[in-house]
């Protein structure tokens, strides 16, 4: 008997902790919000800046500012009510995606006001500094070896995540000890109180999937419907950091063996790396006979001085992140690889506007890197990252050691003197009175099904969507829109066992 009441004990003092993180909230007073003109301007929509404590355990201490945007209902007389919305990474900006557009169309567009933020220590809510200056910060990302290819590289790599934790401890020290998703979430709940909601509205997919997680944990009495899309794991997250990456390496190692797959099916006519005849097989070794080349060199394309120069580092990161769209990333990383053959015949104008496009910026990196060292663990210390990497590539070769890479600066984090006390780790069932509605893709690269399977495991009543022939990071499609539309509107949750299908298979437009 003993396991099982250590197993209450241990719920407790969760709930417990998380009542603390609530009351702390509650303590606030709700912040005025003053809605006007968007400056540079945003065609459509309405912008505001909110204060909210830094440190929720001293709500009397210094405040940040978080930078709000609102679309408004195209059909306020049958508004329902506010929808708000983040974007993923973490790190990804939501003012920076309302510049770009409506943020949802339709049904939603009419029936919804939208908003959308810049989470705490990202773009214009007190985004994160980690260098004295832009060009610095450029030319850190710029030479940066993700993951690298030797033990040169590696040494460098090491000392890279050292200084670049060190520079956010110096530059923004007192912001990075309180970017936890848990302060994201009570900068949502106060800005429902602003807007004067009864009841969260929220949409989210992948980083962005997390945070509603949290949200509901934390607060089950106040949400009206949680929509949540590519999922991830929240209880591998927080708490077995390493486990979450291998997972996350080999969905974009299935992922990309179905690149392959539907490349040699296609054939050059729709997929630019096919080949009359050409089995997946032979496709995988001319991408194999590539990456070599790349480890050794850089691989030169076009001639003169318009050469690019196309590194294992970029190769890489052009197959894990261009998988993420099956529209246009998949025919783009078709298009590298054999622009890449043909060497110093190929385009160079083409390979650079497709590196150039892919590129995450510093500020997104710099936000990614301080939010996951925030609510990751990591036991390992820095100099064990080759091993780590060497033993992740046994099951994911060529993305296990990338995502890995990308975290090593959590090794040699400045934690605060008194950890994370605001740190969330469970329990995440939802107790909410409307189930939470999941969207997963059965081919994502970067939050794989097995990982929306668990999450769903984990908050319990939730109701999972599988798009069964699904490919890339986010589900799309009218079976998609149809389930999200009616469950934000209406309440309604589909069966159980609902699927749906793809509209649009790669490499057939």
């Amino acid at each position: 008997m003993a396991p099982v009441v250590g197993g209450c004990v241990a719920t407790e003092d969760s709930r417990s902790a998380a009542a603390e993180l609530v009351a702390q909230v509650d303590a606030v007073p709700t912040p005025r919000i003053d809605w006007g003109p968007c400056a540079p301007v945003i065609d459509g929509k309405e912008c505001a800046t909110v204060p909210v404590p830094l440190d929720y355990a001293r709500p009397d201490g210094p405040r940040i500012e978080l930078a709000v945007v609102r679309q408004r209902a195209s059909d306020p007389a049958h508004r329902v009510g506010t929808l708000f919305t983040a974007v993923g990474g973490p790190g990804g900006s939501g003012v920076e995606w309302a510049a770009r557009g409506e943020l949802f169309s339709g049904e939603l567009s009419r029936r919804f006001d939208v908003v959308t933020f810049d989470q705490r220590g990202v773009g214009r809510s007190a985004g994160v500094r980690c260098f004295p200056d832009t060009g610095a910060q450029q030319d850190f990302w710029r030479t940066l070896a993700l993951p690298p290819v030797d033990a040169e590289q590696e040494r460098a790599t090491e000392d890279a995540g050292r200084r670049l934790a060190a520079g956010c401890d110096r530059q923004d020290g007192a912001l990075i000890a309180h970017l936890t998703t848990v302060d994201a979430a009570r900068d949502l709940e106060l800005l429902r109180r602003a807007i004067g909601d009864p009841e969260l509205t929220y949409e989210g997919a992948s980083y962005a999937s997390y945070l509603g997680a949290v949200y509901g944990a934390l607060f089950p009495d106040r949400v009206r419907a949680l929509q949540l899309s590519a999922l991830i794991d929240p209880a591998t997250y927080t708490t077995d950091t390493l486990s979450s990456i291998e997972a996350t390496a080999a969905g974009t190692e299935e992922v990309f063996s179905e690149f392959l797959r539907l490349c040699a099916e296609a054939g050059p006519s729709h997929c630019a790396f096919g080949a009359p005849g050409s089995s997946t097989a032979q496709l995988r070794s001319r991408d194999t006979a590539l990456l070599d080349r790349a480890r050794t060199a850089a691989i030169p394309v076009g001639s003169g001085a318009d050469t690019v120069a196309v590194t294992y580092s970029e190769l890489v990161q052009a197959h894990a992140l261009l998988l993420y769209d099956p529209v246009q990333g998949w025919p783009g990383l078709a298009t590298l690889l054999a622009e890449l053959e043909r060497g110093p015949a190929g385009n160079p104008t083409v390979v650079r506007e497709i590196l150039t496009a892919l590129a995450p910026t510093g500020d997104l990196l710099d936000s990614f890197v301080a939010i996951s060292c925030a609510d990751n663990s990591f036991t390992e210390p820095p100099q064990r990252w080759p091993g780590l990497a060497a033993e992740s590539a046994r099951t994911a070769p060529l993305f296990g050691p990338f995502w890995l890479y990308l975290r090593q600066p959590c090794a040699a984090w400045p934690d605060p003197a008194d950890g994370y006390p605001q740190r969330y780790t469970g329990p995440w069932t939802q107790r909410t009175e409307v189930p939470a509605l999941l969207l997963n893709n059965r081919f994502d690269p970067a939050t794989p099904l097995t990982g929306a399977q668990r999450a769903a495991d984990a908050l319990g009543t939730a109701r999972l969507v599988v798009v069964t022939d699904g490919y890339g990071h986010e589900p799309v499609g009218a079976c998609v829109t149809e389930l999200r539309t009616r469950y934000l509107i209406d309440l309604r949750l589909p069966a159980p066992g609902t699927t749906c299908t793809n509209d649009r298979p790669p490499f057939t437009g």
